[in-house]
């Protein structure tokens, strides 16, 4: 995004929630949601198969041991 795309994204969003927005606090919004876009493009940018499906649920492993 753009960063006139962000303001106007924010400034949506703010008027739509009925939020308002102190004008101290607008950098650090508008520096959150650059930052939101950029990790967004990130993911986004991971090429999926038309197989490909989010899990059901998570459980972790441990990592393997190397062997000594």
């Amino acid at each position: 995004m753009t960063p006139a795309q962000t303001e106007a994204y924010v400034d949506a969003a703010a008027a739509a929630l009925g939020l308002n927005l102190r004008p101290d606090h607008r950098p650090g919004v508008l520096r959150f949601f650059a930052l939101a876009a950029e990790m967004a493009a990130v993911v986004d940018a991971v090429p999926l198969d038309p197989h490909a499906e989010s899990a059901v649920s998570f459980v972790p492993v441990s990592p393997k041991e190397k062997d000594a």
